[in-house]
């Protein structure tokens, strides 16, 4: 395997459009998206009105990375081999001494299912987004809830969460300004969405220029990407894409077969029958990658030409795109800035008066660094915190050397670069830390670890 990675040697760049062309304001959208769901769940559900007010500091509990044990009603923070790091019941954070009585040092017995990159069952959810995690929150504050009301043993409140999210986000909500979400960003579109930065915007248009074909692939529905391309990109964002794939299902986009997950046209925002090929670039719903590449192949006239996706889901983007369809991948891993603990130069040059008020509270708030979870990439092992070397990489640590090539905080971190910038890619070597751009995070540098794990 080579050691270097290059963008120019890539024909293809794909991208996700949520929180990576597309930033969120986080702490305002996270609000959002926790209010939405909790809203339901009172209205329609009959669930506890305390759940509707939320005290300033708890989205601190959310943390990329956790899974919900549903029928416990616990939340776990993982190994890179399985065992348990940390857990909380509900919203309270367990002592080392019950971590280690419920789970012992053993692997957690969904970690086989987990690992296979399966991220929900009927069993668990593993939060690895930014639009799931404010459901972390409430799931954990309706566990606490049913604690005292009822003293369950066994929770069966998942069906409601799902409602929740069904009545939000499907694919009508936006046309029928059905729940809150929605309604809200097309309202407010300044409050929640960051524009795309000036040196981004060049920079998608020198990959265009150098030849490179430009894919959009978003799971959003057509409407609502429409949405954020528009205020983020400008009206005319499409010129920046060669092929737009809206509502594309991620992860199945990359697993299914032709036949499971053709590909439709659109006409005003509604899907069209289904596509036997793909034979020409434009705007379609749904699809594969695998006919997807056979276009790629025409367009390029390669046999097989090298593709490139960024993503910031493991589960919905990395993992697929390395994994069924071996693209190069790069993750969008907004926790790097969280871990140092900086905000980006370029927003520490700009006068203040410049900035949207919105841009200064989000710099206020490293909603990515959370202190009931510690670190994102390393942690102790529990009833050992006192001994050095009992430091290990978490499971989402583990996975991001495995399936990315490199690891960046934003576009906006590599947008400046020579486009034959060669990065070290991860598989490189075997040092977990090869493929972070600019500079590893905090937790895996040498003599940092006693700090960050505090």
């Amino acid at each position: 395997m080579q050691q270097h990675f290059s963008l120019a040697e890539c024909d293809v760049v794909g991208f996700d459009l949520d929180h990576t062309l597309c930033r969120y304001h986080l702490p305002q959208s996270a609000r959002l998206i926790y209010d939405s769901f909790a809203q339901y769940l009172v209205a329609e559900k009959g669930y506890d009105e305390d759940l509707l007010t939320l005290a300033p500091d708890s989205l601190d509990f959310c943390c990329k990375g956790l899974v919900l044990d549903i029928e416990e009603g616990n939340f776990l923070k993982l190994a890179e081999d399985g065992t348990v790091l940390r857990a909380s019941h509900g919203t309270k954070s367990m002592t080392s001494e019950e971590v280690l009585e419920i789970y012992g040092r053993k692997e957690w017995k969904h970690f086989n299912t987990v690992s296979g990159m399966v991220s929900r069952t009927a069993k668990y959810y593993l939060y690895d987004n930014y639009f799931d995690l404010p459901g972390a929150l409430l799931c954990a504050r309706v566990v606490d809830s049913l604690d005292q009301h009822d003293g369950q043993k066994k929770y069966d409140f998942w069906k409601d969460m799902v409602a929740a999210i069904q009545h939000n986000y499907k694919i009508s909500a936006f046309k029928e300004d059905c729940g809150m979400y929605f309604p809200e960003v097309k309202n407010h579109p300044d409050k929640y969405l960051q524009r795309c930065p000036e040196s981004v915007k060049k920079w998608l248009k020198q990959l265009k220029n150098a030849g490179k074909i430009l894919l959009l692939i978003t799971s959003s529905h057509s409407d609502y990407c429409r949405l954020l391309c528009e205020h983020v990109l400008g009206n005319d964002f499409e010129e920046y894409f060669d092929i737009l794939i809206t509502n594309a299902l991620k992860p199945g986009f990359f697993s299914h077969t032709p036949n499971q997950r053709p590909f439709r046209t659109l006409e005003n925002d509604e899907e069209q029958e289904a596509l036997l090929s793909l034979d020409k670039p434009g705007w379609y719903s749904q699809g594969n990658a695998i006919q997807l590449y056979d276009l790629l192949k025409k367009m390029t006239g390669k046999l097989d030409p090298k593709v490139v996706y960024f993503g910031d889901s493991m589960h919905s983007d990395i993992f697929p795109a390395r994994h069924y369809s071996n693209w190069e991948t790069v993750f969008i891993l907004e926790e790097l800035l969280g871990d140092k603990g900086i905000v980006p130069a370029k927003a520490e040059s700009e006068p203040l008066e410049k900035k949207g008020k919105y841009e200064v509270d989000q710099l206020k708030v490293p909603y990515f660094a959370s202190k009931q979870w510690g670190s994102f990439f390393k942690d102790r092992l529990p009833g050992l915190e006192n001994a050095e070397e009992t430091l290990v990489h978490t499971w989402s640590c583990k996975c991001i050397s495995t399936y990315s090539t490199i690891a960046i905080p934003s576009l906006e971190a590599i947008a400046d670069l020579p486009l034959d910038y060669r990065f070290t890619r991860f598989s490189s070597n075997s040092s977990a830390t090869a493929g972070y751009y600019p500079s590893p995070p905090r937790a895996l540098l040498p003599n940092e670890n006693s700090v960050m794990m505090k």
